[in-house]
């Protein structure tokens, strides 16, 4: 394993984990090129059993024979950069209290087609630009029998370092694209769609259809603005969850976990571990 001491924040090869913008890690002029950050051994864990390539390892000196040990065997001959706290923390923006970040490869990109294949249940995030929702649906998404996550080019990147830490891995488990608005692709592979919004035709959420539907798209905006009236009257379906007290929303990340669970294919069954 290489390790490498930084001295400096000028050093070459650590600009990856902390100089560059999530922008220039996505790299969308070149995909294939692009890389994002995994911070803390269980996600950096979770990532390699989904198979991410790992480029690269920064941690503090104590965690090379601590928390990043096993994460260095399985990472191989890659880079591992090493510094005191000050400086790393300086070089990230923030304390590593979670020891460990790793560089790493992003996947192709898969169609719409390729993602929802033999999907059910489908979710699609349109417009959601918060980090924090971002990676809360995805862990939502992966517990409660969502099959893959579709996403609006003006949403969050579900592979945003605060994006992958919130959903604690989740992001790597359950398949993700992007979607055009029009969701055109989830039609002809014969999903109905059900638009979370507040209307005058909305139905209830434990309406007996949507359970019943076989293929069926959840499409959830942002809780201020909500779905644009354009993308709801796209939708076979309007839905809204039944609150009491006056509340009249929920935050979209808490408003997406119980339209999955309540939404679920009759083939999800309850586990009690």
């Amino acid at each position: 394993m290489p390790l490498i001491e930084i001295t400096s924040l000028s050093d070459a090869g650590v600009e990856v984990f902390g100089t560059l913008t999530e922008a220039q890690l996505r790299n969308k002029l070149e995909p294939e090129k692009g890389i994002f950050i995994a911070e803390s051994p269980k996600v950096i864990h979770v990532a390699l059993n989904a198979g991410y390539a790992p480029l690269a390892l920064l941690c503090e000196r104590r965690h090379i024979t601590g928390d990043a040990a096993e994460i260095i065997k399985r990472c191989g001959d890659i880079p591992i950069y090493t510094g005191d706290r000050a400086l790393l923390a300086q070089l990230t923006g923030y304390t590593l209290t979670r020891g460990v970040l790793c560089a790493m490869r992003r996947p192709r990109l898969k169609s719409v087609k390729e993602v929802c294949h033999e999907a059910r249940r489908v979710v699609v995030i349109h417009g959601v630009v918060d980090t924090t929702n971002i990676g809360a649906i995805f862990r939502s998404a992966a517990a409660l029998g969502i099959d893959a996550v579709l996403l609006t080019t003006d949403s969050c990147d579900p592979l945003n370092r605060r994006a992958v830490r919130v959903s604690m891995g989740s992001v790597f488990l359950v398949p993700w694209t992007w979607i055009d608005p029009e969701m055109n692709a989830l039609k002809e592979m014969g999903f109905k769609t059900v638009a979370m919004a507040l209307t005058d035709n909305s139905i209830s959420i434990d309406s007996p259809q949507l359970r019943s539907t076989d293929r069926l798209a959840i499409v959830m905006g942002t809780e201020g603005d909500g779905l644009p009236h354009e993308v709801i009257t796209q939708c076979d379906y309007t839905a809204r969850i039944p609150m009491a007290h006056d509340v009249d929303s929920l935050n979209v990340a808490a408003a997406a976990a119980v339209a999955f669970w309540e939404l679920r294919h009759s083939s999800i069954k309850p586990l009690i571990n």
